[in-house]
């Protein structure tokens, strides 16, 4: 069994790397399998990428009406290719392999099909389209209380689990999909332990990583294509608050991560466009606040109707110590469904006010630069983590849209800096107590001449 699960994985991994030859084109995996027969589907060619529209024909057939079905749709942040071949363990480390369960289950199955590369818009909407052809409402569900959920298998249903994918937090890559792993298998064994049949969809919302393009060249131009620099990643635009069609507030992160239940799954807000309704600004107080409406985190979270609200409130003081204006990021405050949660940055988050604030973490959990609130019930999961983040709340007024000088959270002396200090001090002053010592040794300023009379020394009792 162990080799044939090996064996499975390698060949997914070996398809996938064979499809990583194609086009730059952003796309993601898709697994699928069932515990009941699932119509054929003819394997793509090499270096094409499955449309949004063979997916759709695919699963209408898969979901024909007349007859009802359980599907459970396992949607993660971020998945390619890549992730199966570095930690999928198919190099003899099967014991460290990150997928153990989900290759157990497309063992286990009736059938299952694999899409090494479906375009990445058309995995994005594979829940709207399981919605539209089950007619059903899609229920986000928890596993530790799914057992508790009443499913009737003689109807429709759609299940819905979000998983988290490694953003550079608490834990690695390799850990995050070992724990995504063994939540499906939770899922997966309670769905065998209910004798309900079910089909299951594991692909991701998003690639974790864009494979550069390869491009099949002549001879005499391989040289210049090697010399040939890659293209910079994409950039997300800074938000930015105009009054008047001037910069007044800016803000930039590369990843804005909010969570609010207990298993961490985050949600960068940095890859959606929200709108500025309730901010403001003037010369002692900004406030930014970023709506994101249900409609555009529908597809990631499923069970918050009214949206998310991110709002940073900074005021500006003037210091008799520095003789400057000052500005603090006082608060950031996150609401939901109308229950909203502060967190403080008072304490950690200043600057001068002709200057913008950086930090390359910024978060409530590690380090806190902010500090959460009195918080009760599932209030007390809500974290805030942003990446490489930068906020400007005055001093734009002359027109710029760029960030005035930055002043960073890091101190120019940090622990590292006042380690190599100590110990460059100490090792000198064990080298200058080392040479005093020496210089304090005396030698014999007599010796004994064997041609001349021996030297007499006097003793006395």
């Amino acid at each position: 069994m162990a080799r044939a699960q090996q064996r499975l994985l390698a060949f997914i991994a070996n398809v996938c790397a064979l499809f990583a030859l194609g086009s730059a084109t952003a796309q993601v995996p898709l697994l699928l399998w069932s515990t009941e027969s699932l119509p054929p589907l003819a394997s793509p060619a090499e270096g094409h990428i499955v449309p949004s529209s063979q997916l759709t024909a695919y699963l209408s057939s898969v979901l024909r009406s007349g007859s009802s079905h359980t599907v459970l749709l396992l949607l993660q942040d971020k998945l390619s290719k890549d992730d199966f071949t570095k930690y999928g363990g198919v190099y003899g480390n099967k014991q460290d392999g990150a997928f153990l369960h989900i290759e157990a289950a497309m063992q286990s199955s009736v059938s299952s099909v694999v899409l090494p590369a479906l375009e990445w818009s058309a995995a994005s909407e594979v829940l709207a389209l399981l919605n539209q052809t089950l007619s059903v409402s899609p229920v986000p569900i928890d596993p530790d209380t799914l057992s508790e959920l009443q499913v009737n298998p003689a109807d429709n249903n759609l299940l819905y689990l979000n998983l988290p994918y490694c953003t550079g937090l608490h834990q690695s890559c390799a850990q995050v999909l070992r724990n995504n792993d063994q939540i499906i298998g939770k899922v997966l064994d309670t769905m065998k332990a209910k004798n309900i049949p079910y089909t299951a969809i594991y692909t991701g919302l998003q690639p974790s990583r864009i494979i550069p393009e390869t491009l099949v060249v002549s001879e005499q131009h391989r040289g210049r294509s090697l010399l040939q620099s890659a293209e910079p990643p994409t950039v997300n635009a800074p938000l930015m608050f105009n009054v008047s069609d001037t910069p007044c507030i800016m803000l930039w992160a590369q990843n804005l991560n909010v969570s609010f239940d207990a298993n961490h799954v985050w949600i960068d807000l940095m890859n959606h466009t929200p709108t500025f309704e309730g901010s403001k600004c003037n010369g002692t107080n900004s406030v930014l606040v970023l709506n994101y409406p249900n409609g555009i985190v529908l597809r990631l979270v499923l069970n918050y109707p009214n949206g998310i609200v991110l709002s940073f409130d900074m005021n500006q003081k003037f210091s008799t110590v520095s003789a400057r204006n000052w500005f603090t990021l006082d608060a950031v405050s996150l609401a939901l469904n109308g229950a909203a949660l502060i967190f403080s940055g008072a304490q950690g988050i200043y600057a001068p006010a002709e200057y913008s604030f950086h930090c390359m973490s910024v978060n409530s959990f590690r380090d806190p630069l902010l500090v959460r609130g009195p918080a009760t019930g599932n209030m007390s999961n809500w974290m805030l983590n942003f990446v490489d983040f930068q906020i400007q709340g005055f001093g734009l007024a002359n027109g710029t849209f760029d960030f005035s000088y930055a002043s960073d959270c890091a101190g120019f002396f940090t622990p590292g800096i006042w380690m190599g200090l100590l110990s460059t001090l100490l090792m000198l002053w064990i080298l200058a107590y080392g040479l005093t010592m020496i210089l304090q040794v005396t030698t014999m300023d007599r010796f004994d001449d064997p041609k001349g009379p021996a030297i007499y020394v006097p003793q006395t009792d």
